[in-house]
């Protein structure tokens, strides 16, 4: 079958390639080897033959110019010294005074000549352009040199004298509120950007200033050919709107407001601690909008950093660091940060979790951040205020300084690993072909079914992180909608194969051209110097005006809007161009530097006289680092390209999976085109043969090539039987109800299924080698990947059915302990509301008495000591938040509770924690006294000995040196045992033989410090089910001191937890053993539902 050809049955055709090999044996031994040399010979030429003729890309890269110069000459001559130009009305375009709330033109336009400064990092770009391009060099450098003097002449030098005034005022003094996070990026990053090219720390081609002097704000002067001298204007310029900007930074939380007023500051955010001494009016009108995004607060590192840097001003290194962090402290349980934020409450907006719009930027600056600050020592926080100074502001006083890990380039990185690794956990999916799904916040549930364009950034970020693979599979599925559009719609849905609700424009956006570049520079692949041709080329014949480049309102018929955004000039030419000039020297520029999300080259330039580096390394622990093989390191090889292509891209088996999801092969020359004919679908070949991208010599596929078959999960969907079964379970004070009468949310990642009465799931098949189903929807509910259903045993018990079966589980049981607490007695509480702790360090302790700690604590230490004392002042002081949270009024005496007797009061607090049984020849069954599945613990009382059958217990210590006493296993239910010093079976044997009877010995507990794959212990691993325990192995049938066979062996379990356990066990007033189940269809286990014994799945 032909590679080109569109696989629909998703079987994979037989290769061609196995007939050809049986015929080679066929021909004389002369015939081959005459063939093999010719072919070598021919294998040696054909992918200089096939990839793209530098003569070609000669020219791509001039037409990129062109394209470049007739967007920035149309500006200057119309628009300037405007922000933007408006190309199909060839006028200027302001910021829209008559309606101050059009924040979608006044957020970006700030009345400072905004396309000039986007576009200066470009033309000094295009000023190394190489010599065979003739004048494209000189006049780039000309033009930049130019550019730099009219911004000066517009807005001073940034100087407090005459010269700091120019002709449109004193720097950036304009009476524009502006959003924080564009500013930064396009102007701030703009001019710091140019500056850096203008001093030489960024190269261009020939051009050699001076060494930096001293003082960074005002270095050497460099007298350029125009007569125009540069001295740092642009730097003091950027300084200048750097500090316009600090009031947005005075927020309770960190992160900044999302709009500031250049010259007012915020006097329209009242509630801001900037206006606490002097109190404003709150403004007249609807409130101020506070809600911000994770990318514009997380944004600003980068700009903020290089700022400081050379200005030796910290303040703004310092705020954008915070804002980050900020932003990052609150991800989810799962890793995950929402789109939307509220910048003065700090509580998220909305439970989208994307890579797309809202987040995008945060992710990039994480890993560039990282890239950015490496090498370098970690900065100076602190600054004393001049002393001439009135309208001196740092933020930074609000808050305590940042660590010296939150400083770091590792924390940077460590954060990136973390994000990507929740993003491929929760949002990436293998369905049809590689991409990322929107999911919610909290669960990873499916939330919407569509891709934005801002989301084709994310495979260049994956390149420069070393996820090449990645990168290329989730970037085709890009390839594929630009080639079906000729542009990419701002949303396009999955599900619907097409613009998703209307979103179509496209405002010439830079992500899908800027990951090309980035592909191209770490794999040399022609196919994306094909893809940034199919690109140029479209842009070329859809969004041209007379007067410069027009963004389309919709991809579909080809409506221009009248706006050419200042990104067209300042990244996608930028990225274009940069595709096509290989030798450039930023393409091999060996140093940390950084494009922003705005495409300007960034970098903090070292001391010519530094003779190394220093790097500080911090013993700080503020943040939690959790080190993963599945982490990269390094960049991957390069990879290898296909002999007979010249492409890897193009012989790749699933290179056709991304077009089917776009129908490619549905389009041909004669119907189902777009834009009256005109689109990219007009150079199609012949029906039911897909090309793409439709620039793609199709000597560059491979002509036996064959595609892998499609991946769609397996799935199911069982629907049970309306019925009029009872509803198990009372419901939940935290019961979010799903809209649903038999789905009650109980927790962030656990949901009650309290009736099967036509119920209806569907489940997936995963898994490469151990398979296993996972519950992927309940009632049209999405779950996530790491979400579970909770299903009471008791609602299971009438179910036989082999694609629903409740299954013992044969290793785990839960081990229960009951500890009463009378929430009236204050005798043992002597603490007062100001010496406790606050509530989330409280909620960490009883965590820890409720899991399996691994340190190996002794029972004296302080930790031990700390964590056990006044544990019923620890559990009074929580149940009291809770009912605070609650509005719930707490009794204060027993007067105040009818119902209740003096002897009911205690409250039962039920632990729990995971047991493993051991296997081996001395391993004997549970007693049948285990707790009843269903049953209720009530919350105050006593507590019926057929719930918890133990209530006297032994502490027997390591039970290596000598055996116990005989009262021990004749008078206590449950000895406890601390593992190490011995083996199991010899521990065992030091207990005495004793009569069975319902008060004598019924279970041993054995608690572990830690795991250890020792003698003792079976060679199979639990993993999550088990909490990480390994089974105990009793290789040995049980004896009893005097070395006799136990007649009656003696029931065990482990659990781990160490010193703190095992003191907390023996503190239980009663203790029982309850048994797991889980469900399996067809002989395959489902891993996210949980069988629920009556606490709701706690402990899983």
């Amino acid at each position: 079958m032909d590679h080109r050809s569109m696989v629909r049955d998703g079987s994979r055709p037989s290769s061609p390639r196995i007939a050809h090999e049986k015929t080679c044996m066929k021909r004389p031994l002369s015939s081959s080897i005459l063939i093999w040399t010719l072919l070598v010979l021919a294998l040696t030429q054909w992918p200089v033959a096939i990839a793209m003729r530098p003569d070609r890309v000669k020219a791509l890269r001039q037409e990129t110019v062109d394209i470049f110069y007739h967007g920035f000459d149309n500006y200057m001559k119309i628009a300037f010294p405007e922000d933007e130009l408006r190309p199909v009305s060839c006028i200027p375009l302001t910021r829209d005074a008559k309606n101050p709330r059009n924040v979608e033109l006044n957020d970006v336009l700030g009345n400072y000549s905004l396309t000039l400064i986007d576009s200066l990092s470009t033309l000094a770009i295009l000023a190394s352009a190489p010599l065979e391009d003739g004048n494209t060099g000189p006049k780039a450098l000309r033009d930049f040199q130019n550019g730099v003097a009219a911004l000066v002449e517009q807005y001073g030098d940034g100087r407090p004298g005459p010269s700091g005034l120019g002709l449109r005022g004193r720097g950036f003094d304009v009476d524009s509120k502006v959003q924080v996070f564009e500013t930064v990026i396009r102007g701030l990053g703009g001019l710091l950007s140019a500056h850096l090219f203008a001093i030489g720390a960024l190269p261009i081609t020939g051009y050699e200033p001076p060494r930096l002097g001293d003082d960074p704000l005002n270095p050497p002067p460099i007298p350029w050919p125009n007569g125009f001298t540069y001295d740092g204007q642009l730097l003091r310029l950027a300084l200048d709107l750097g500090k316009r900007l600090l009031p947005a930074f005075y927020t309770k939380t960190g992160m900044p407001y999302p709009r500031v007023n250049l010259r007012h500051g915020i006097p329209f955010y009242h509630n801001s601690p900037l206006h606490e001494a002097s109190p404003v009016n709150p403004p007249e009108g609807p409130a101020e909008i506070t809600e911000t995004c994770s990318a514009g607060a997380g944004s600003l590192v980068l700009e903020f950093t290089v700022l400081s840097r050379l200005t030796g001003d910290p303040r703004f290194e310092q705020l954008a660091k915070r804002a980050f962090w900020a932003v990052w402290y609150r991800k989810s349980q799962i890793g995950l940060i929402g789109a939307g934020v509220d910048a003065e409450q700090g509580h998220w907006i909305g439970a989208y979790a994307v890579i797309g719009a809202g987040a995008d930027s945060f992710f990039e600056y994480a890993l560039k951040s990282h890239i950015l600050l490496s090498g370098h020592e970690s900065p100076n926080q602190t600054i004393v205020p001049p002393a001439q100074a009135t309208d001196w502001m740092d933020p930074n006083t609000l808050f305590p300084p940042l660590s010296e890990a939150e400083n770091s380039a590792d924390a940077f990185l460590e954060a990136w690993n973390h994000a990507h690794a929740a993003i491929k956990r929760h949002l990436y999916s293998e369905k049809d072909h590689p991409h990322y799904e929107n999911v919610n916040l909290w669960t990873g549930s499916l939330a919407s079914n569509w891709v934005d364009s801002l989301g084709a950034y994310y495979s260049g970020l994956l390149v420069l992180a070393g996820e090449v693979d990645e990168a290329i599979e989730t970037n085709l599925l890009y390839t594929a909608i630009w080639t079906r559009y000729a542009a990419l719609p701002e949303r396009w849905s999955i599900r619907d194969k097409t613009v998703e609700g209307g979103l179509g424009w496209w405002p010439l956006r830079p992500e899908f051209i800027e990951s090309t570049y980035h592909l191209y520079r770490a794999t040399k692949d022609p196919w994306y110097l094909y893809v940034g041709e199919m690109v140029q080329r479209d842009i070329t014949r859809r969004c041209w005006t007379p007067c410069g480049w027009a963004g389309l309102q919709n991809v579909l018929d080809g409506e221009k809007s009248d706006r050419m955004e200042s990104f067209f000039l300042g990244e996608t030419a930028k990225y274009m161009y940069l595709l096509y000039d290989d030798e450039h020297p930023l393409n091999s520029l060996d140093a940390s530097y950084v494009f922003t999300t705005e495409g300007h080259p960034l970098i903090i330039p070292k001391a010519r006289s530094d003779t190394g580096i220093r790097k500080r390394k911090s013993d700080d622990n503020d943040l939690a680092f959790i080190p993963s093989e599945g982490f990269r390191n390094s960049c991957p090889p390069r990879p290898s390209t296909t002999p007979l292509s010249g492409s890897a891209v193009a012989a790749r088996e699933d290179i056709y999976h991304a077009a089917k999801m776009l129908d490619l092969h549905q389009l041909s020359d004669s119907g189902y085109l777009i834009d009256n004919g005109q689109m990219s679908g007009q150079h199609f070949s012949k029906s039911n043969v897909t090309l793409f991208p439709w620039t793609l010599p199709e000597e560059l596929l491979p002509a036996n090539g064959t595609c892998a078959k499609v991946h769609e999960p397996y799935e199911v969907m069982l629907e049970f039987a309306a019925n009029t079964q009872q509803v198990v379970g009372g419901g939940s004070s935290f019961n979010f109800m799903l809209g649903n009468q038999n789905l009650e949310r109980l927790t962030a990642d656990r949901i009650r299924v309290s009736s099967l009465s036509g119920l209806k799931i569907s489940m997936r098949l995963e898994g490469d080698q151990d398979r296993e189903w996972r519950v992927s929807k309940v009632n049209g509910v999405h779950l996530g990947r790491d979400e579970f259903l909770v299903i009471d045993r008791a609602i299971l018990g009438e179910v036989s059915d082999p694609r629903f079966n409740l299954v013992r589980d044969p290793v785990i049981v839960k081990l229960q302990q009951l500890h009463q607490v009378d929430l009236l007695d204050n005798k043992n509480d002597t603490t007062t509301s100001d010496e406790q702790q606050d509530s989330i360090q409280q909620e960490e302790t009883l965590a820890n008495l409720n899991s399996e700690n691994d340190e190996d604590t002794s029972l004296d230490s302080p930790a031990v000591s700390s964590q056990l004392a006044d544990f019923g002042s620890l559990v009074k002081s929580l149940f009291t938040q809770l009912a605070a949270s609650l509005d719930i009024q707490l009794p204060t005496t027993t007067s105040s509770l009818p119902h209740l007797s003096t002897q009911s009061l205690p409250y039962n607090l039920v632990l729990n924690q995971t047991a493993v049984l051991p296997t081996g020849l001395g391993a004997a069954p549970l007693p049948p006294a285990t707790i009843p599945a269903g049953l209720r613990i009530p919350a105050f009382g006593s507590v019926h000995d057929n719930i918890f059958p133990w209530n006297t217990i032994y502490q027997a210590g390591f039970a290596c040196s000598s055996p116990l006493p005989e009262s021990a296993p004749r008078d206590h239910q449950v000895i406890l045992i601390r593992r190490g010093g011995c083996n199991f079976s010899a521990k065992l044997a030091n207990i005495p033989a004793y009569t069975p009877s319902p008060k004598s010995l019924q279970l041993v507990v054995m608690v572990s410090d830690e795991e250890d794959d020792g003698a003792d212990y079976k060679a199979y691993a639990l993993g999550q089910a088990g909490a990480g325990l390994v089974r105990p192995l009793l290789d040995e049938v049980q004896r009893t001191p005097g070395g006799l066979e136990r007649r009656n062996p003696i029931a065990m379990v482990m659990v781990g937890g160490g010193e703190v356990a095992y003191e907390q066990l023996g503190m239980a007033k009663q203790i029982g053993v309850m048994r797991r189940w889980f469900l399996e269809s067809s002989g395959m286990r489902v891993r996210n539902v949980i069988v629920d014994e009556g606490d709701g799945g706690v402990n899983r």
